[in-house]
């Protein structure tokens, strides 16, 4: 059972997050900058690259808005995390022995790498989330039917 430092997965975690935004944030740029540009007016009534790039600009917006969002969460949680022997918001989690989570206040999805162990950012609010907000070391939770895990650490 190999724990690691919170602080340094949080870092982590922020940084990959803070790389994210400057990627996402470029590309609505370039995505607002084509649906606004002039040679993209419709040449007739079936000519649709305008209103194409205006939804491409307005998704990408509202990821980035999402990701910010993300960002001041995990800031946040920074300042406050507590080390609770059940699986609370901020906690590091080992499933079996191999499975590497953090229960993030956003950004589920998102996957770092640290010290060769891959760590997949959950939410309470996911599936996963949910079985496991309150658990402890030593209980085991059903994910699916027939296939369980064992919660080896919650730091």
């Amino acid at each position: 059972m190999e724990s690691l430092n919170k602080a340094l997965v949080l870092a982590h975690i922020q940084k990959t997050l803070d790389e994210e935004l400057a990627v996402l944030t470029r590309g609505a740029r370039a995505s607002f900058a084509a649906a606004t540009d002039p040679d993209s007016r419709a040449e007739n009534k079936y000519d649709t690259r305008t209103l194409e790039a205006s939804y491409v600009a307005r998704g990408q917006a509202q990821r980035v808005q999402e990701l910010q969002s993300a960002i001041h969460l995990f800031q946040a949680l920074t300042q406050e995390t507590s080390s609770s022997p059940s699986i609370q918001l901020g906690s590091f989690i080992l499933l079996d022995e191999d499975q590497y989570y953090f229960m993030g206040p956003g950004a589920g999805g998102t996957e770092i790498t640290l010290d060769g162990k891959e760590i997949l950012v959950i939410t309470p609010a996911s599936p996963l989330g949910k079985k496991l907000m309150g658990k402890r070391v030593g209980d085991r939770v059903e994910h699916r039917p027939g296939m369980g895990f064992r919660i080896t650490l919650v730091e």
